[in-house]
């Protein structure tokens, strides 16, 4: 029984002491966003009372080459993999966590990517944050699919946030959703057809089946990777909101 307690005492020792390194990880990242010239963070109320940058995110890259979101982007491995692909276009990464997209951004600049941001905001501001027709693409990369119903508003694909989606995109913009949801891919599907948008392209399994763009095989997040060791199929959808 006392051995017992001493090996349940070191766990807890063990635990607190990596919860102890990660949350000094996660403030000395927090500092370091604040030096970095490609990571923009207003606070809510700046958002809210006019953003600065809304509509002229031109001033920020300084030109006017077309712009893509990768939104939910976690460690930001979609916006530096589409960004070293095409210099002739600006991708921002946004996420609330900034612990995270931290890794993107200091690639990004350690690569001298200047065709690269992030923005550390919650999703559901994104209307506030660009103006109309100002992206041309966006992309949302294994997003939390938030099954159970009462969690449906939460869900990045559903009508409110598709709506919002259509606010700032230019008319023939593209939308490209990437998950290991099965769940999140079928809701997606349905909620496409039934409001009438113009689904472009969907595989259910991308690296099984023929037909996806380069960007979505050769590109490969941290989780997805896990999601892959797995053994898990990953889903893909290409639209635009009508």
């Amino acid at each position: 029984m006392l051995l017992d307690f001493l090996s349940f005492a070191k766990t807890l020792n063990f635990c607190s002491k990596a919860q102890a390194v990660g949350s000094k990880n996660k403030l000395k990242r927090f500092k370091e966003n604040e030096t970095f010239a490609n990571v923009v963070q207003p606070t809510r109320e700046e958002v809210l009372e006019g953003f600065k940058l809304k509509n002229k995110w031109v001033s920020f890259f300084k030109n006017d080459n077309p712009i893509v979101l990768e939104l939910g982007c976690g460690k930001g491995e979609y916006t530096v993999g589409l960004a070293q692909r095409n210099p002739d276009k600006n991708y921002i990464g946004v996420d609330i966590k900034g612990a995270r997209f931290w890794r993107g951004a200091k690639s990004a600049l350690e690569q001298k990517l200047d065709n690269v941001a992030f923005l550390r905001t919650q999703i559901e501001l994104i209307d506030h944050l660009f103006g109309e027709n100002e992206v041309d693409e966006i992309w949302i990369t294994f997003p939390d699919p938030q099954i159970k119903y009462k969690r449906t508003k939460h869900r990045m694909t559903n009508p409110v946030f598709l709506e919002r989606y259509k606010k700032i995109l230019k008319p023939k913009g593209i939308v490209n959703l990437k998950t290991d949801s099965e769940f999140m891919h079928g809701y997606t599907l349905g909620l496409l057809q039934g409001l009438g948008h113009e689904i472009l392209y969907a595989n259910h399994d991308v690296y099984k089946n023929e037909g996806s763009p380069s960007e979505v095989l050769e590109i490969q997040t941290f989780y997805e990777n896990q999601y892959l060791d797995a053994g898990k199929p990953i889903t893909y959808i290409r639209f635009r909101i009508n």
